[in-house]
């Protein structure tokens, strides 16, 4: 996907700002005024699809995707004219199906998928009828992505998948998943691969909810038995799918995601998080509470600028883009320092609470959630072996599976064990 490359003027862009000042109030409402379901509810996603209706038809959707496919054809500059004039009113907001479907998803089809195929879906995505999940990991195979089981056979002008897939972000509110699945088993591991569009409602496909240490059910797991997908469901080249797997890991790391190839200049002001647990701890008299309250908001505002910078690299054709690990790696260290400081400055209450208190357990639960950045997307360890590998150019840790056909792999393990 590419975005206009040349830069508008501030003309255009006070005259785009105006008009969607105009906009916004007749359309969305403002923040706070209304009362919001709860989020990841079937409820919210029905809301929210309205929302984004709304949205695509005041002309503000998809602003920097192609207007061939019902986006405006702008660029990022103007999608954060949007994110800062939106800021205070209610946008379209499906949670980590947001994350997928727009920042992962149709970024990297719009990268590899015929006109076609994206005439049928990308108007529906940014219509709101349509949310994409990713079904990418298996039980067998999660940062050894090449490593998939997930079979796909041709069977006239269609394909049969047969499989599992798991830690798919919200697919039980998805409509489509975006599915990996191996289509030739005579060559590496890396070759013979394939994405596929398969619909959440497809027979033979069933989906499960995976209960997280938080006591969250965001992550699935799906079965896939003789699924059904046509040809024209089919995401880039047959046996060629390695190529858009690196295109999906660039954009669900965050790099090369338009409008956010920049950062404000100002930190803005401190975690509400760690503020709000260090006065319901008592903690906003200690200095030392402060001094980590002060240490994250630097913390956060170093890798945001981080991730603006590899974002303009990775843009401008600069950098190899195995440079988005750094920015991962960067995000997964400081949020789990985050959710350390969550109970340090939260003191007593961070670990104990009544039932009256409505948001009692949120620190307890931020220090839950603080590792999954270190997984999700690709573990600490992958990451930094594709910055010794693809970027500091140090040589490959000896492998003996990747240059046989991926048939004996399995095979040969068993002798490997002996």
């Amino acid at each position: 996907m590419s975005s206009p490359t040349t830069e508008p003027s501030r003309v255009e862009l006070d005259e785009f700002r105006a008009a969607l000042r105009a906009w916004l109030p007749q359309n969305l409402d403002r923040r706070g005024s209304t009362a919001q379901p709860q989020k990841h509810s079937p409820e919210h996603i029905s809301e929210h699809r309205a929302i984004q209706r709304r949205v695509f038809d005041g002309g503000y959707a998809g602003i920097t995707w192609p207007s061939a496919y019902g986006g405006a054809g702008l660029t990022p500059a103007h999608q954060r004219v949007f994110d800062e004039e939106g800021a205070g009113f209610v946008t379209p907001d499906f949670g980590l199906l947001s994350i997928t479907t727009f920042g992962s998803c149709v970024p990297t089809m719009l990268a590899h998928a015929t006109p076609e195929y994206l005439r049928r879906h990308v108007p529906r995505v940014l219509r709101g009828e349509e949310l994409w999940c990713q079904f990418f990991s298996e039980p067998a195979a999660g940062s050894d992505l090449a490593g998939i089981r997930t079979r796909a056979r041709r069977q006239g002008e269609d394909w049969v998948l047969d499989g599992a897939k798991i830690w798919s972000s919200m697919a039980h509110l998805a409509d489509w998943g975006m599915c990996l699945a191996r289509t030739d088993v005579e060559v590496p591991k890396h070759q013979g691969l394939t994405w596929f569009a398969i619909p959440t409602d497809a027979e033979g496909l069933t989906v499960s909810r995976i209960r997280q240490i938080t006591g969250e059910s965001e992550f699935c797991e799906e079965t896939i038995d003789a699924v059904v997908v046509p040809d024209s469901e089919r995401i880039g080249e047959i046996d060629r799918g390695w190529g858009v797997t690196n295109t999906l890991l660039v954009f669900e790391r965050g790099a090369g995601r338009p409008g956010g190839d920049e950062a404000p200049d100002d930190p803005g002001p401190l975690p509400a998080d760690l503020v709000s647990a260090a006065r319901r701890g008592g903690g906003l008299a200690d200095a030392t509470a402060l001094s980590t309250i002060a240490s994250v908001h630097a913390e956060d505002y170093a890798v945001r600028q981080l991730k603006a910078r590899i974002a303009v690299m990775t843009r401008l054709g600069t950098v190899s883009p195995g440079v988005a690990s750094y920015g991962k790696l960067a995000v997964a260290a400081a949020t789990a320092r985050r959710g350390r400081a969550l109970m340090e400055v939260g003191g007593l209450g961070a670990v104990a609470w009544t039932r009256a208190e409505s948001d009692g357990g949120q620190e307890a639960e931020g220090f839950l959630a603080s590792k999954a950045p270190s997984i999700a997307g690709g573990t600490e360890q992958m990451q930094r072996n594709g910055v010794a590998e693809r970027v500091l150019g140090l040589p490959r840790e000896p492998a003996v599976d990747t240059d046989i056909p991926f048939r004996l792999i399995a095979e040969r393990a068993r002798e490997w064990t002996r």
